[in-house]
């Protein structure tokens, strides 16, 4: 399971949100940039985050940045499963900071912005699931 979360370039199988991945220079490990387009609606990104944590089987964990300065962590915890060979896949996300120019932008643009997140996250997890499974 670790494999396929770690593997960005398919994150865009999955998420809602991010619609691209690739590798800047070698991938995977700690320190390893990637980027990543995204689409919600009208609004398109793209970022460039850097892995923070990559330990097989454990966690696997990027920070996005925004003008240099770390702004959102995202992390995948894998544990065993009761009952044997499956893995518990959490998801998780931290602001690490959030400039006042975006604070405002989420405000009057993108009220709900967390809970997308949070959504999105849900349907992120299913999707690799149903890859896992197959």
């Amino acid at each position: 399971m670790y494999d396929l979360v770690a593997d960005v370039t398919r994150m865009g199988e999955w998420s809602p949100e991010t619609t691209s991945c690739r590798w800047v220079g070698e991938p995977g490990k700690v320190g390893s940039r990637f980027r990543g387009w995204n689409r919600r609606g009208f609004v398109r990104w793209m970022t460039t985050p850097v892995v923070a944590t990559a330990t097989p089987g454990e966690e696997f964990a990027f920070t996005t940045k925004l003008l240099g300065r770390d702004q959102t962590r995202w992390r995948y915890r894998f544990e065993p499963a009761d009952g044997g060979g499956a893995t518990d896949v959490t998801e998780s996300f931290e602001n690490v900071a959030n400039p006042l120019p975006v604070r405002l932008f989420e405000r009057v643009v993108w009220p709900n912005r967390r809970q997308d997140l949070i959504d999105g996250m849900r349907t992120t997890l299913e999707r690799i699931k149903a890859v896992a499974e197959r």
